[in-house]
């Protein structure tokens, strides 16, 4: 693989290259560390909205005079919109090209997250194989981390997801 494509393009002509998401399961090395950037800023709208769409309407994340009167002073954001931020920074890169998410394991809320938060992620590779039922394809494992602007952890995961390998990527079928 070029540093080029590494970096997050393939040269497809002259002067002419084509964006890539994730890594096909050859590219994986287990011990690897991506960075996910950009940061996001949670909001205040962030919270109300995926409290509604979640139905999770505990007042610890909508009633700012409910909260008052907690320990927090002000509402906590929802962990479901924690838990998606960060896993949505991690997919662009880790899981780019997946044809599955097959899932998360130990899901730990370590810090409350509170509107005009910035959150930051990465995610280390810790394991990878080739798919017993999907020859082809290979599984990937990775750790994830949602930690703060300040440096604090605010949520871990564990997720698997099943990506193509080389000879079954469909990348170049993805012409316009």
């Amino acid at each position: 693989m070029d540093k080029l494509e590494f970096s997050g393009y393939r040269q497809i002509g002259a002067q002419r290259y084509r964006e890539t998401l994730g890594f096909r399961y050859e590219q994986f090395t287990v011990g690897d560390v991506f960075e996910h950037r950009p940061g996001r800023t949670v909001t205040e709208l962030d919270n109300v909205l995926m409290s509604m769409l979640s139905m999770n309407t505990s007042p610890l994340h909508i009633d700012a005079a409910y909260c008052e009167h907690t320990q927090w002073g002000r509402p906590l954001v929802s962990s479901l919109v924690t838990l998606s931020i960060v896993g949505g920074m991690a997919a662009r890169s880790t899981s780019g090209q997946a044809i599955a998410n097959l899932g998360w394991d130990n899901i730990r809320l370590t810090e409350p997250v509170f509107a005009g938060d910035t959150l930051y992620a990465d995610s280390e590779i810790t394991g990878k194989r080739l798919s017993n039922s999907r020859p082809g394809d290979g599984i990937v494992t990775c750790r994830t981390r949602g930690v703060k602007s300040t440096g604090e952890v605010v949520l871990t995961f564990e997720r698997s997801f099943l990506v193509p390998t080389q000879a079954t990527g469909i990348d170049e079928k993805t012409r316009y």
